[in-house]
Parts: C-alpha cells; sequence; structure tokens
C-alpha cells in the first residue's frame, strides 16, 4: 500500500503548522499589551484633570479600534466618560472602544472592565472620592463587601449614569 501524499508536495503542510504554533503567540502578545501598558507621568484623566500615574492603583483605561487609549484615575471617572463621550471626544463612539481596563483592588492589575464585577457603597475611597471598587473574582468582591460595608455588587451593564450620581 502506498502512502497518502499530499498533492502539492510534502512541504506544502509547513505554513499551515507556523500559523498553528504562531496564533497562540501573537494572542499573548496582544493579551500582554492589554495589561502591560500603565499611565505615564504625563497621562490626566480627561473628566478631573489629575495625573492618572500618582494613582495606579485606581487606574482604569479605555482603548480605541485606532490604538489610541485614555487614563482615568479611578474606574468612576471612566464610567462618566464613557456615558459622555461624545462630551469628551467627540469624534469617537461606543462602538470604537477596543476593550476597557480597570484595577483589580486586591491584585492591582488590569482586568477586563466588560467583567468587572463593581462593589459600590463601600468605606473605602479612591482619588475622586467615593467609587464603583473593581474585581475579576466574585470571592474576592464578596470578601471585600464583609471587610469594608459595601452595599452591593454589580457588573459593567448595570452601572448607569444615575450610579454613578450617587457616588458624587
Amino acid at each position: 500500500m502506498e502512502p497518502i501524499r499530499n498533492k502539492k508536495g510534502p512541504f506544502a503542510v509547513i505554513p499551515l503548522l507556523v500559523l498553528a504554533l504562531a496564533i497562540p503567540l501573537i494572542a499573548d502578545v496582544h493579551a500582554g499589551e492589554r495589561k502591560s501598558v500603565k499611565p505615564t507621568a504625563k497621562d490626566r484623566c480627561p473628566v478631573c484633570g489629575m495625573f492618572v500615574a500618582k494613582y495606579p492603583d485606581w487606574a482604569a483605561k479605555i482603548v480605541f479600534k485606532d490604538g489610541t487609549h485614555v487614563f482615568f484615575d479611578g474606574a468612576k471617572d471612566m464610567f462618566k466618560y464613557y456615558f459622555n463621550l461624545r462630551k469628551y471626544h467627540p469624534s469617537k463612539t461606543l462602538s470604537d472602544i477596543d476593550f476597557i481596563l480597570v484595577t483589580d483592588y486586591y491584585a492591582l492589575d488590569f482586568i477586563d472592565g466588560y467583567r468587572a464585577i463593581f462593589v459600590i457603597g463601600s468605606d473605602v475611597r479612591g482619588p475622586m472620592g467615593r467609587e464603583l471598587i473593581p474585581f475579576e473574582k466574585d470571592g474576592d468582591a464578596k470578601e471585600f463587601i464583609k471587610d469594608h460595608k459595601g452595599t452591593s455588587m454589580i457588573g459593567f451593564k448595570q452601572v448607569t449614569s444615575e450610579v454613578i450620581r450617587g457616588l458624587d
């Protein structure tokens, strides 16, 4: 019995193997970009004007599909910007946003803002006073509520303009 051969030659599968090996590496680089870029000394919050690098443990970030980004001194100001994008960045729309990052309160690392759990009503204050406290893990948010008198946990879609106004 003769072995099955690729009609394009024995080396035709090499580009496919290279691609299969490269995809996970590319994905890791992209994920690393989302987490590794921290605010510089020049980055200012477009909502309040504070220098974000002074408060790295509270930083949030919106990255647009064109690669531009904006840093915030906390999730509260990030949501103010998000809800009033036309005021702060008239040339952008919500559909221009590629991803949103917020800083996990315990891990002190950027996490996916769309998947974050936010605690409200706690005794912990951020750079701009009362703040949404972001967590990646449900258990961490529950522990925080017990330790810091939080009143509730909400997801990204449950954060509204009214919730934000209630924090000011």
